[in-house]
């Protein structure tokens, strides 16, 4: 059974690209019970350490920073303009509120100049990210002494249940930090072979920064990275572009924009899925990328590396959706194929 009431605390926490303290904090008082240590490194980096038999290493990711914005002006009459932090499509601005995190948390909503005075050619062209502004309802004094340049934004969306799934914001990848943490849970009682580094890592949604460090420290022997994919299966999607589907199973991740998973890391985990009868689908993502580049690639010669992906409607939007049964079976497979790792022979052939 899901704790769905865990599952929104962690989609609600604030934690833009380069400012993760927050969720950072939320996400240690939630499993320091469940590892031998936990370290933060210098940049942000939350490491759950769980000490195994032998010198092998096994990573697990899960990004903890969420699409953003930050303060880069506030003008005479207390209207603040922005710049993004992470991948927006503009239109998705419309009509949006957000939260502002300087002195205090201070609500703001987003602004463009009205309909009734565009002209007939600006009525028919999509909006641009320059042609919003954040209007936060304060007399320009009152935004000064509490709102700086640099100062993080995040975005204001409440958290419900829909039918068999879930719909919030920062469900990318706020779902996947769930994830990893009830399968550090449902780990600590248990012996492991190879030692355990769970990574909360910071900034993936600027260029997956946070991976590229603590990957470079660790140096795992293998790498699983947990992060939402892309689930177009909606009216209108051919075939061939539906990438995955909710309620069909967790993803086994074979390409993504920027990583060729290793052959040896998708043949263990569809071996694992079936033999504990987990439901699961293979995903192949042209376009993106996720942590599982950035392990892959910096660990000291390579590492053997995958990823585990929770299909997801509406990615970064406010209204992303995931699907109960998906996420249960990422739990699953990420806690089987922890303890199976050792046992798995990983031979190329």
């Amino acid at each position: 059974m899901l704790n769905i009431d865990l599952l929104n605390k962690t989609c609600q926490v604030p934690g833009a690209p380069g400012f993760e303290q927050r969720v950072r904090d939320f996400i240690t008082k939630e499993i320091k019970d469940c590892v031998d240590e936990v370290n933060v490194d210098a940049m942000g980096n939350l490491m759950a350490i769980k000490h195994g038999k032998s010198d092998k290493k096994t990573m697990i990711a899960a990004h903890m920073d969420e699409i953003s914005f930050i303060v880069t002006h506030i003008d005479d009459d207390g209207f603040i303009k922005f710049h993004t932090l992470g991948g927006f499509d503009p239109k998705t601005l419309t009509a949006q509120r957000v939260i502002i995190h300087g002195e205090k948390d201070i609500i703001g909503v987003m602004g463009t100049k009205p309909i009734h005075v565009m002209l007939p050619e600006e009525r028919s062209k999509a909006p641009k990210i320059t042609d919003f502004f954040i209007d936060t309802g304060l007399t320009p004094k009152e935004v000064k002494k509490m709102v700086s340049v640099g100062d993080p934004i995040t975005r204001e969306r409440s958290f419900i249940e829909m039918g068999e799934t879930v719909n919030s914001k920062s469900i990318d990848n706020r779902v996947s930090v769930f994830i990893l943490m009830e399968t550090l849970k449902k780990l600590k009682k248990k012996k492991l072979e190879h030692s355990l580094y769970a990574v909360f890592t910071v900034q993936e949604e600027i260029g997956l920064r946070g991976a590229i460090a603590s990957s470079s420290g660790i140096n795992p022997d293998f790498a699983i990275n947990l992060d939402v994919t892309l689930a177009y299966d909606l009216p209108g999607a051919a075939p061939h572009e539906k990438c995955t589907a909710l309620g069909k199973g967790t993803a086994i991740k074979v390409l993504d924009g920027m990583t060729v998973c290793d052959y040896r890391m998708v043949r263990f985990m569809k071996q694992v899925a079936k033999k504990k009868k987990i439901d699961y689908q293979l995903e192949v993502l042209t376009a993106g990328g996720t942590d599982t580049a950035a392990m892959q690639r910096h660990s000291n010669g390579g590492s053997i590396a995958g990823g585990i992906s929770i299909p997801c409607r509406y990615l970064h939007q406010v209204i992303e959706m995931a699907h109960k049964k998906d996420i249960q079976d990422t739990i699953d497979l990420l806690t089987h194929c922890i303890q199976e790792i050792p046992k798995y022979d990983w031979s190329f052939k």
